[in-house]
């Protein structure tokens, strides 16, 4: 189901060829990266047995009003703070897709010596 979401997404906007705002282009690819952390956390939380959907939901939302916010506050006091948001979210994502395949690889080796 998240798959069709994201096809009826895209072809929504590759259809339309909406366009954004140059002004607004921070704050989408913040929302994006946000959105990714959300995922790679929930695949994460998914393989360990703890997924909740309201965590998500309230991450994915807390996640974006912080990174936004920080980015709004550095423009206007002319530090670039967006960058800030850029690195922490970035690192959430990578630290979580890493935990993501130790556990895959983890599965993967239980499985070989439970055949082997």
């Amino acid at each position: 189901m998240p798959l069709l979401g994201i096809v009826v997404g895209f072809l929504a906007i590759y259809l339309t060829q909406a366009t954004v705002p140059p002004y607004f282009g921070p704050y989408l690819s913040l929302a994006a990266l946000a959105g990714l952390d959300s995922v790679c956390g929930g695949i994460r939380a998914g393989m360990e047995g703890k997924f909740s959907d309201d965590i998500l939901v309230s991450g994915f939302l807390m996640n974006t009003l912080i990174a936004s916010g920080l980015a709004f506050l550095g423009d206007r006091i002319g530090v670039d703070l967006f960058l800030a948001a850029v690195v922490l979210l970035g690192g959430r994502v990578f630290l979580n897709i890493s935990l993501i395949r130790r556990y895959l690889l983890n599965e993967w080796q239980l499985s070989r010596k439970k055949d082997g």
